[in-house]
């Protein structure tokens, strides 16, 4: 593989395709720490990228973004985003009190979880509550006094679950006003796009040193659950030292399809590819045009959308419609080709391709293996005409 040449405006190290060195191989499994345990389900593939973002409601059809864009303006957006054109950042440093946290903790917990209001707009806990309560009164109705003794509980929970949705509310719309002041995206903990390295508490690594992976987990009633993490390829330089445990960084999606976690790791090795443009997501269009990849990109009609697309869309549609597009998207995610796609590291770290290498055919079929049928694919071979060149030694 030729060393391409650097894009401009990007330090030496920023991260493309074109330039993953030679690397090492990765210690033996389980020699130190967490490294593709039985657990991880799956590795994923490095480069050929499907051009797939996630349905994550916080990167697409949530209005989230957009009332704190409009309310802080594009600049202040800028520095309180965990996510612009220079970093992607993985820790938040708040500058509050322990005793305020613990408050808060409590407030969020009993506002979110008694009100008529859920995530996204659907319903919340304050439905069941009050429907259990309601189904208990018609059991108060033969052993109470009165009518009104036995309609009391029921009017005392809708009570609070209204008053609950009332704080969700209020604390949505104007805790923003203290968080802006208050909380801190680190840049010291963040996937950075200009040099192509991953900062940390344990060191700054270069990105093409992590792999990604679909770890699974299971809970008391055989229920799964599956996460995306992105770890430290090699631990011996990068786990805790208190802990032991291998560097990684978890990223979390709202729903339940393994294909939205293959998403979610195509857009940040896009992201941080300076080969491509930004991932085209609300919470990035306000500073497309300070990345120079993406400048170039927009400047030449390629984007095939105007300048403020999602910000024209969030102004005018309902959270309805907001719905309908996040679920019209969800199947356009599971419907892409995640499997079976060549892995590009193969090419740079010996030993890699010997693990991890067959996937089911559509990979949210590693839900059901291997209590289904399922019929596991090969990756290819990806192909280069010349050997990456060698990485200096640490």
């Amino acid at each position: 593989m030729s060393e391409a040449a650097q894009p401009e405006g990007y330090e030496e190290t920023a991260f493309t395709t074109e330039r993953i060195p030679r690397q090492a191989p990765p210690p033996p499994k389980g020699k130190l720490g967490k490294l593709g345990d039985a657990f991880d389900i799956a590795r994923l593939p490095w480069g050929n990228y499907v051009g797939v973002n996630p349905s994550e409601f916080e990167y697409e059809y949530a209005g989230g973004w957009y009332r704190d864009y409009e309310y802080m303006g594009e600049k202040d957006f800028h520095d309180f985003n965990h996510l612009n054109e220079l970093r992607w950042s993985k820790f938040v440093d708040e500058d509050i009190s322990l005793i305020y946290r613990f408050f808060r903790f409590w407030f969020v917990i009993i506002s979110h979880g008694f009100s008529f209001i859920g995530p996204g707009g659907g319903k919340g806990g304050g439905w069941f509550f009050s429907s259990v309560v309601a189904a208990c009164t018609i059991l108060f109705l033969f052993a109470a006094d009165t009518i009104l003794a036995a309609l009391t509980p029921l009017a005392i929970m809708v009570g609070v679950c209204g008053m609950a949705t009332i704080l969700k509310i209020l604390f949505e719309k104007y805790s923003i006003r203290f968080y802006k002041s208050n909380q801190n995206w680190s840049d010291d903990v963040a996937f950075c796009r200009r040099s192509g390295l991953v900062k940390s508490f344990q060191g700054n690594f270069p990105f093409y040193e992590f792999d990604a992976f679909i770890e699974m987990s299971a809970d008391m009633k055989g229920n799964q659950y599956h996460t995306l993490k992105v770890r430290h390829r090699y631990p011996q330089f990068s786990k805790d030292k208190r802990s032991g445990l291998p560097l990684e960084f978890t990223f979390p999606t709202d729903t339940g399809s393994i294909a939205e976690r293959y998403a979610m790791w195509d857009m940040l090795s896009r992201y941080m590819d300076v080969s491509q443009p930004l991932p085209d997501i609300p919470r990035l269009e306000p500073f497309r045009h300070l990345d120079p990849t993406t400048r170039a990109y927009d400047e030449a009609g390629k984007r095939g959308r105007p300048a403020t697309y999602w910000r024209d869309l969030y102004a005018r549609v309902d959270e309805k419609e907001l719905k309908r597009l996040r679920d019209e998207h969800h199947q356009t995610v599971n419907a892409a080709p995640w499997g079976s796609r060549p892995d590009l590291m193969a090419q740079s770290v010996p030993g890699y391709k010997d693990s991890y290498t067959a996937e089911p055919e559509d990979v949210n079929a590693y839900a059901h293996a291997p209590t289904k049928q399922v019929r596991f694919v090969e990756r290819p071979d990806a192909t280069s005409e010349e050997t990456p060149r060698q990485e200096p030694p640490r």
